[in-house]
Formats: C-alpha cells, sequence, structure tokens
C-alpha cells in the first residue's frame, strides 16, 4: 500500500472513535485531512467540530460541518490528529 492510501485508512479507522451528537476535536496534517474527508460521509452524526488551524476550518467547512470556537465548546469527547514520529515504545511528536 502507498502511504497515502494508508492514511486514508487511518482517516477511516479513527471514525470508531467520534461520539456521536458531540463535538469533534480535529487537528491538522495530512492525515487528519483523511479524516476530515470521513468525517463528511457522517456529518449528519454530529454536532460539528473545533479545528486546530485555519486549513482543517476551511475542509470541515467544505463538508458542511460546523466549526465552533474552542473557547464556547464545553466537552471535546475526542480529539483526532496526526503524529510526525512514533518510536518503538509508543513515545510520538506532533
Amino acid at each position: 500500500m502507498t502511504q497515502d492510501e494508508l492514511k486514508t485508512l487511518a482517516g477511516k479507522a479513527a471514525l470508531d472513535y467520534v461520539v456521536e451528537g458531540s463535538i469533534v476535536g480535529v487537528g491538522t496534517g495530512s492525515t487528519v485531512n483523511k479524516f476530515i474527508d470521513a468525517l463528511g460521509g457522517i456529518k449528519h452524526r454530529i454536532l460539528g467540530a473545533v479545528s486546530s488551524s485555519e486549513a482543517s476550518t476551511v475542509r470541515l467547512r467544505s463538508y458542511g460541518i460546523e466549526v465552533f470556537d474552542p473557547n464556547e465548546v464545553e466537552d471535546i469527547p475526542v480529539y483526532i490528529d496526526g503524529a510526525d514520529e512514533i518510536n518503538k515504545s509508543g513515545c510520538m511528536i506532533k
């Protein structure tokens, strides 16, 4: 599999962690873009999202997903983001 195909699979797999009826935390990066693409397919099951960047905000809105100000949200049950590197111990670098 190509790197892009693996990122697509990771983005789709992250949907398993999305809590229905909630606001989803969304990070930034190429793998998160794959998650946002997948999230667009289930947007009717969430209230919206908070975003860590303008790029992610634009992408979320392109799918019709409402983006909330994180300062106005009390609960974010899951935040999906990518990692640049993961070592054998499971420590990550973003």
